[in-house]
């Protein structure tokens, strides 16, 4: 199971794994992946502390920072945080911000203390992921920069270069990933339908291969569905240097993912998922609940563009992850379609070690297929 990039990273196994919770990365990196920060959700100081904790606890394992710098949102060539906050802040009808807050509040979600009041704009643009990126770039361990929508700016390429880290992005085509290519990027992260999160329209088993196809000899790293030794080998056989996989990670012993949230993933089928501008603004897989229905009815208010729908929504997020138990319903659960796989509460390292294990045995049982074997 190792390959060329695990030398790059010195990681012992292709698993790349994206988390918010910083006890997943530490273990998914001391178990031989590579656990992947996501830094959206943090400010610049949380971000340094998260960073600060995985340091002392990692020991002498790598690990990522995932950041969101779309190339294309609301307020475009801002790059002062606070006024870019308060410019898109008033463009945020009113009418938004009640339905938001009606939603929850018909749901008996209870409000936030006023300590637990976040910004509500973290992450999502230039001018908020330059902070984060830059931070990051303060840890030696952190490998890796991956961007989770578009082609990072040149600047941000050149300033990880420049500290000697490599950089990544997803993409959910081939023509993505030559923008990708082009741009400089060290690995091409192709992330199908069925993935949790943003994602595009392609699904994995056919997207794999173009972009692989598209931009060789870049290494690409298979999303979108991974959840089992056997879809790794799906995947390595169509020539991915590793897999990229999330959701897998929200329900391992180590998540910070509050149980009454994992219950409702553990419990969730595939079929349970819909891609739902309702949290971001832009089409992203989640499960479906009475919060993602009430942005699809008609007469009521439509999910605003990126990054101004995730800043009515950031209040839900907080609220429902801090009243878990009160708010199944209207919760933001981001998860790809592998969720229906997804059945017990399990350490990572033993997560890790099935995965290394169902692919030997899947490469075996197709080597066992070959003529004269």
């Amino acid at each position: 199971m190792h390959t060329d990039i695990c030398d790059v990273f010195g990681i012992d196994v292709p698993i790349f794994a994206f988390t918010h919770c910083r006890d997943v990365v530490v273990a998914v990196s001391k178990a031989g992946g590579l656990g992947v920060l996501g830094a959206v959700g943090f400010s610049p100081e949380e971000l340094e502390q998260e960073c600060k904790w995985i340091d002392e606890h990692i020991g002498d394992k790598p690990y990522a920072v995932d950041t969101v710098i779309p190339n294309k949102y609301e307020g475009m060539g801002e790059l002062d945080p606070e006024k870019l906050e308060a410019q898109l802040e008033a463009n945020i009808p009113k009418e938004h911000r009640e339905f938001a807050s009606r939603i929850l509040s018909d749901h008996g979600v209870p409000e936030l203390a006023p300590e637990d009041q976040h910004h509500s704009l973290l992450g999502w643009t230039l001018a908020t992921a330059t902070p984060q990126v830059e931070v990051a770039l303060s840890h030696p361990k952190v490998k890796l920069i991956a961007n989770a929508l578009g082609t990072p700016p040149d600047d941000i390429i050149k300033l990880i270069h420049a500290a000697g880290r490599k950089v990544a992005a997803l993409c959910g085509s081939a023509k993505q990933a030559l923008a990708h290519k082009a741009a400089g990027l060290d690995i091409i992260i192709a992330q199908g339908h069925e993935g949790g999160g943003h994602t595009g329209e392609v699904g994995s088993i056919v997207l794999w291969p173009e972009v692989i196809d598209a931009v060789a000899p870049t290494p690409v790293l298979a999303a979108g569905g991974i959840g089992s030794g056997r879809q790794m080998a799906a995947a390595m056989a169509m020539g991915a240097a590793g897999t990229w996989s999330g959701s897998l990670w929200l329900t391992v012993k180590e998540s910070s993912t509050p149980m009454a949230l994992k219950e409702t993933l553990l419990n969730a089928s595939s079929r349970d998922t819909v891609r739902s501008r309702s949290v971001t603004g832009k089409p992203a897989r989640m499960l479906k609940n009475d919060w993602t229905e009430a942005w699809e009815k008609e007469g009521n208010p439509k999910p605003l563009p990126m990054p101004m729908q995730g800043m009515v929504t950031m209040d839900m997020v907080v609220r429902t992850n801090k009243y878990a138990e009160k708010s199944v319903d209207v919760a933001f659960n981001p998860v790809g379609q592998i969720v229906g796989s997804m059945n017990q509460v399990l350490p990572t390292r033993v997560v890790i070690d099935r995965l290394v294990d169902e692919y030997i045995e899947s490469v075996d049982r197709m080597h066992a297929q070959l003529p004269g074997d």
